[in-house]
């Protein structure tokens, strides 16, 4: 981005001034993207008791992966999502993101059996991995290496399904990366 402020001020055609804005523009919206994302899978708005928006935890997420590498898809089963669903829906997506680094489809699936939501994100792609870091954090389990800034999330995401009442896994399955968030109970109004 910086580059594209120098562009800006410096002589040049109107094509590279063009660019220039265009790649300020897009940072900007990125940047904007993951801040709102964050807050919500992060913040406090997940600890909120009531009923989610689900369109705008949905937004949310599409804004925040339209400037990553994978696509993702929904499957919302169910009427209803609590403020704690979303935000371990927003978790799920971002374990999506560490086995989906060079791209693919991360799948959210949502349904409600028995008065319980389970939560089923697929990860698919060429290329997807299951990291040893994560699945060990998912687990509950310390990393080999300690906990670190590009590890810790996925102690969080266990963390947030702990606080629901579930149960978290992840594994390797011949349709790809699967991370799984089960037995979600409801939360009060």
């Amino acid at each position: 981005m910086s580059l594209s402020l120098e562009m800006l001020d410096s002589p040049g055609s109107p094509e590279e001034k063009a660019h220039s804005e265009r790649t300020l523009r897009e940072g900007a919206q990125s940047i904007a993207a993951t801040l709102q994302f964050l807050r919500y899978a992060f913040g406090s708005m997940g600890l909120q008791p009531g009923t989610a928006d689900a369109h705008q935890f949905r937004k949310l997420t599409d804004e925040y992966i339209r400037f990553q590498k994978p696509s993702v898809e929904w499957d919302l089963g169910t009427a209803e999502l609590g403020f704690g669903h979303a935000r371990m829906i927003m978790n799920l997506v971002l374990l999506g993101l560490t086995a989906t680094v060079r791209g693919g489809v991360i799948h959210i699936r949502v349904r409600e059996e028995g008065g319980v939501k389970n939560v089923v994100v697929t990860c698919k792609g060429d290329r997807v991995v299951l990291k040893d870091d994560v699945a060990r954090a998912v687990a509950g389990d310390e990393p080999e290496n300690g906990w670190r800034p590009e590890n810790i999330q996925p102690l969080f995401a266990k963390m947030t399904c702990d606080g629901l009442g579930g149960t978290l896994l992840a594994k390797t399955t011949p349709d790809g990366i699967v991370f799984m968030a089960t037995g979600l109970r409801q939360q009060s109004a």
